[in-house]
C-alpha cells in the first residue's frame, strides 16, 4: 500500500534538473542531470492510496504504477523492476519517451502537481540494468513454430520478445541497416541515446530473437516467399507516409520531410562516413534560416537538431492556436489535458508561431529562399484566412513535421493483399489479425500514427493473437481489450 500520507509530506513535484543550454549544446548526449535515489523515494511516495487508480486508465499498458511506486517508496528495487517488465517490454523507451498520459490521469493531478510516473519508471529501469538484473529469458522449450516480424520499431520488437519467450521461433526484419526503427533514425541522440536499444538487443538476441537488417520485405524477400517460409507475419513496419503540403514552390530544393532530415545526424553520431569535410551530412542546418512546419514532437525534434547543427536561426510554425498555460476546459481530468508546454528542445531557442499557415515557397535558381504565409482561425471546425496578416519569412531550409497519413501501401501491403481501412490503415480484428490468414498488424500500421506506448501494447496484444494462432491457446497477456481496436 502506498504512504496515504505521502502527498501530504512531500507536496511538490521534482524532476530531474536539465543541463544548462549553452553546455548540451555542444554535445549530443541526453539532456537530463542525474536524479537520486533518496529524492525519487519521495517524490514515488507521493503516489496516494487512491482506491482507483485513473493512472491505468491513462496507460494502454496497463502498467501497475501504483505498486512499483510503493516498492520504490520502500526500496525494494528488484520488485519494481518485476512488476514494471510484467506489463512493459522496453520501460527505458516509454520512461524517455512517452508524453505520460498516466501523469494526466493521476488522481493527485486534480489539485496538485501529479506524481512523476515517468521519471519513477525511468529510473527503475536505469538502476535493473545498472544492478545486473536485466537477463535473458530464453523459452523452455520451442515449439517448431516460426514467425516473421516487418519491423523493429517498438511494436515489432515488443511482438518478437514476447513470441520468443512464448517459444517460437522469430525474425524480425529491418529495412534500414540498423535494427530501431524510428526509434534508432527518429528519435535524436539528445532524447534517447541508442545504447539504451543496443543493450535490449543483446537480451533480445540472447533469449533467441533473430535480427535482419538491411532486408525490405516486400522486395528483397516477396511477400509469398515470407508466407511460405514463416507459419505466421506481423507487419509493424509503422505510418511511415508523412503528411505531405502541397504549396506552391513545395518542388524547391531545401524543403524536406521531417525523416529525410532526421536520419542523417543519428547516421554521424552512429559514425557512419556520411559528412562532408566540414563534418556535415547531406541535408544540415549549419549557419541556415531554417523553418519547422508542425509544432508536435517530431518538429521539437528537429528543433533540437537544428539548434545542435548550429542553424543561424529557427522559427517553428503550428497551424493551431497556442494552448493555455493549465488544463484547457475541453480536456477535463482524467483525459490527457491540452496545455502549453515546453520541452528541452523549446528551451534551447527558436521561435513559435502559432494559428498560422504557409500559402506558398519562393526560391531562387531551384533553392528555398522563403515563404509567405497568414494567420489563421477557426470557424465552424475550418481554418480561415485572417485578411490583412500576410507575411514573408526568409528561409534556407524548410523541415515538414506534420504528422504521417499511414502505412506505406505500394509493394509488401499490396503484394499480400491485405483490406486497407476508409483511414488508410491496415484493418484488423480483436486478436489483431488482418485479413490475410496468418498475417497480424501491431502499431501505426493498423493504428495510424500514435504513442510509443500504443505501439508496445499493441505489439503484446498481437503476439498474444498471433500464439493462440499457432498454438489454439495462449498464456501471454493481452493489455488492449478488443473493444479498444478498430474493428473491420
Amino acid at each position: 500500500m502506498p504512504d496515504p500520507k505521502g502527498f501530504l509530506k512531500y507536496t511538490q513535484r521534482e524532476t530531474p534538473q536539465r543541463r544548462p543550454v549553452p553546455l548540451r549544446l555542444r554535445d549530443w548526449k541526453e539532456v537530463y542531470e542525474d536524479f537520486s535515489h533518496e529524492t525519487l523515494r519521495e517524490q514515488a511516495a507521493r503516489c496516494m492510496d487512491c482506491g482507483i487508480p485513473f493512472c491505468h486508465n491513462g496507460c494502454p499498458l496497463g502498467n501497475l504504477i501504483p505498486e512499483w511506486n510503493d516498492l520504490v517508496r520502500s526500496d525494494r528495487w528488484r520488485d519494481a523492476i518485476e512488476r514494471l517488465h510484467a506489463t512493459n517490454n522496453f520501460p527505458e523507451f516509454t520512461g524517455r519517451l512517452c508524453p505520460a498520459p498516466c501523469e494526466g490521469s493521476c488522481v493527485l493531478g486534480i489539485n496538485q502537481d501529479p506524481v512523476t510516473i515517468k521519471q519513477v519508471e525511468v529510473e527503475i529501469i536505469d538502476n535493473a540494468f545498472d544492478e545486473g538484473w536485466v537477463v535473458p529469458l530464453p523459452p523452455e522449450k520451442l515449439t517448431g513454430k516460426t514467425v516473421a516480424v516487418v519491423g523493429s520499431g517498438p511494436a515489432g520488437l515488443a511482438a518478437a520478445q514476447q513470441l520468443t519467450r512464448a517459444g517460437h521461433t522469430v525474425t524480425v526484419f529491418e529495412r534500414d541497416d540498423r535494427i530501431g526503427g524510428l526509434l534508432r533514425y527518429g528519435i535524436p541522440e539528445f532524447k534517447m541515446e541508442k545504447r539504451h536499444i543496443d543493450r535490449r538487443l543483446e537480451q533480445m538476441e540472447a533469449e533467441g530473437t533473430v535480427f535482419r537488417a538491411g532486408v525490405n520485405v516486400g522486395v528483397d524477400i516477396t511477400a509469398a516467399e515470407l508466407r511460405s517460409e514463416f507459419d505466421a507475419v506481423v507487419l509493424a513496419g509503422g505510418a511511415t507516409a508523412s503528411r505531405d503540403l502541397p504549396a506552391p514552390g513545395r518542388e524547391l530544393d531545401g524543403i524536406h520531410q521531417a525523416m529525410e532530415f532526421l536520419p542523417w545526424a543519428n547516421r554521424v553520431q552512429n559514425g557512419d562516413p556520411v559528412v562532408d569535410d566540414d563534418g556535415l551530412p547531406p541535408i544540415h542546418a549549419k549557419d541556415k534560416k531554417v523553418i519547422i512546419i508542425g509544432g508536435g514532437d517530431t518538429g521539437a525534434d528537429c528543433l533540437g537538431t537544428v539548434h545542435r547543427q548550429g542553424a543561424a536561426s529557427v522559427h517553428q510554425f503550428e497551424i493551431m492556436p497556442r494552448p493555455p498555460e493549465s488544463r484547457a476546459d475541453s480536456t477535463p481530468w482524467p483525459v490527457y489535458p491540452l496545455m502549453f508546454r515546453v520541452s528541452a528542445a523549446h528551451e534551447e531557442g527558436g521561435e513559435r508561431v502559432y494559428s498560422v499557415n504557409t500559402e506558398e515557397f519562393t526560391g531562387s535558381d531551384g533553392r528555398v529562399t522563403g515563404l509567405r504565409g497568414h494567420e489563421v482561425a477557426m470557424n465552424a471546425g475550418k481554418f480561415e484566412k485572417v485578411e490583412g496578416t500576410d507575411f514573408e519569412l526568409e528561409a534556407d531550409l524548410v523541415l515538414l513535421a506534420m504528422g504521417f497519413v499511414g502505412p506505406e501501401r505500394e509493394g509488401l501491403l499490396t503484394d499480400l493483399g491485405v483490406e486497407i481501412t476508409d483511414r488508410g490503415n491496415v484493418a484488423r480484428d480483436a486478436d489483431f489479425a488482418t485479413t490475410v490468414s496468418g498475417v497480424f498488424v501491431a502499431g501505426d500500421m493498423g493504428r495510424g500514427q500514435s504513442l510509443i506506448v500504443w505501439a508496445i501494447a499493441e505489439g503484446r496484444a498481437a503476439a498474444a493473437g498471433v500464439d493462440r494462432y499457432l498454438m489454439g491457446q495462449t498464456a501471454l497477456p493481452a493489455p488492449i481489450k478488443p473493444t479498444a481496436v478498430p474493428q473491420r
